[in-house]
């Protein structure tokens, strides 16, 4: 295999970077180990400095990294651009917090003293996907190393270039040479690489397949593995809802990152009472979203990362409106190079079809129907994912009861579209993984919690 970067709008190659060997990527770990082992016992105040710079190269090469991230996976620029700038938010959040939530915490016991510090684990390997290819790799990485880890990482295949450009940021922002590096390294090295006693630990964020082989590998190792693996996150509309602001935010948590995003909304379940309001406004949203260069600011969409990501989605529309359901927008592959998508809707889903059952991982809304609030909390329930959901609704206590209460899912946003924010946990259950990345949580996630009893 070769870590190939393709232009998803043209289908034309970038760049290609061949695979490393197993005793190549080894002896990489055991540099990192190495870095890994000075860097543990650095001050938090070198730490923050590092992180400081790190936020500041980021808003500094913005538009550079912006440019990277489109051609490599064709998200519109304005998205690209924001995401270098929300990478810098991390970096600040950590440079200003991980020292208070790394702090010893005392017990009372019959000790003397007695408390229980946090100390890093190690060399943490993370395995990225291509859909945030900045994002998802600093929001692993940076409070990894805020907490003392070092990082190896293997991104996607389909992001070299952004790949090599996060190796080479964290360098330049300070962080020793080791502490994070990249690994060209194919998908049947990683499992040896999980096993091997230089890694400590393991996050992933990807396909449920992926998590279980990973979970597999790091069970069968006994160390501590975070996956977050995607879901098909509902948006509840009830009878009081504010219609045009519910049409928004349903529409733009569907569309953004051209609907590939794992905590995008993906269900809309509205009650019957006003879904074909809801439906008529939805569809004139959808109509008047541009799908285009995604180099041009105008453009709101741009194509699907791979080509073979755009089929896969079509098959999914495909083979619901097979199953009953009705091709309300989109749905017809254009004829032109790339892997383009239209905005899609489809209405009619109910349980069964692909669209119901199945993540769609591009700009493709499905409208179910619920009797009630009770219908639309079980449809919402209705499924193996859980990784977030929201709840649009005029009654905000209930709203917030309904959110807090009775949904299955890891994050929950009353009149909001659901999103990652560094001061909040990320993350979901069943089968959208278990653990938790940002905020205190993800700092500690690869952390001993280690008691210390003196007498």
């Amino acid at each position: 295999m070769s870590f190939t970067a393709i232009d998803p709008a043209t289908g034309k190659t970038l760049s290609a970077h061949p695979s490393i060997s197993l005793e190549e990527a080894l002896a990489v770990a055991a540099r990192t180990h190495a870095a890994h082992l000075e860097w543990r016992d650095t001050s938090h105040a070198r730490r923050r400095e590092c992180l400081e710079i790190l936020g500041g190269l980021l808003r500094e090469r913005k538009e550079e990294y912006g440019r990277l991230m489109t051609a490599e996976v064709g998200k519109p620029i304005a998205e690209a651009v924001a995401e270098a700038e929300k990478c810098a938010w991390v970096a600040d959040y950590y440079a200003d917090n991980a020292e208070r939530f790394l702090a010893p915490v005392s017990a009372e016991t019959d000790a003397s003293r007695s408390y229980w510090t946090y100390r890093p684990l190690g060399v943490v390997l993370g395995i990225m996907p291509w859909n945030y290819p900045f994002w998802q790799a600093i929001r692993f990485a940076t409070p990894a190393l805020a907490a003392g880890n070092a990082t190896l990482v293997k991104h996607a295949p389909s992001v070299p270039g952004c790949a090599l450009a996060l190796e080479g940021l964290y360098r330049d922002a300070g962080f020793p040479a080791d502490l994070y590096r990249n690994l060209f390294v194919d998908t049947d090295v990683v499992g040896d690489l999980i096993a091997h006693p230089v890694v400590k630990a393991v996050s992933l964020t990807g396909s449920v397949r992926a998590g279980r082989a990973v979970a597999a590998r790091a069970g069968a190792a006994l160390k501590k593995c975070v996956l977050e693996l995607g879901g098909s996150d509902p948006s509840i509309v009830l009878a009081d809802a504010d219609l045009d602001s519910a049409v928004s935010d349903c529409a733009l948590g569907r569309i953004m990152n051209t609907g590939q995003s794992c905590c995008a909304a993906k269900r809309f379940v509205v009650v019957d009472e006003v879904r074909e309001a809801f439906t008529q406004r939805l569809l004139a949203y959808m109509r008047a979203v541009v799908m285009g260069d995604p180099m041009d600011l105008a453009s709101v969409i741009g194509p699907l990362a791979r080509a073979d990501l755009r089929d896969a989605l079509h098959d999914q529309v495909v083979r619901s409106v097979a199953a009953g359901a009705t091709l309300a927008l989109g749905g017809t592959v254009p004829d032109r190079p790339g892997a383009w998508y239209p905005p899609t809707v489809l209405t009619g889903v109910g349980p069964g079809m692909a669209a119901y059952e199945e993540e769609l991982f591009g700009p493709v809304a499905a409208v179910i129907g619920a009797r009630d609030t009770a219908d639309a909390i079980r449809i919402a329930n209705d499924t193996r994912f859980g990784l977030g959901a929201s709840i649009h609704t005029r009654d905000v206590a209930l709203g917030e009861r309904i959110a807090a209460e009775l949904l299955d899912a890891g994050m929950c946003f009353v009149n909001g579209v659901v999103k990652s924010d560094p001061r909040l946990p990320f993350g979901g259950i069943k089968e959208s993984g278990y653990g938790r990345e940002l905020s205190p949580l993800g700092i500690l996630e690869f952390t001993n919690a280690k008691t210390v009893w003196v007498k």
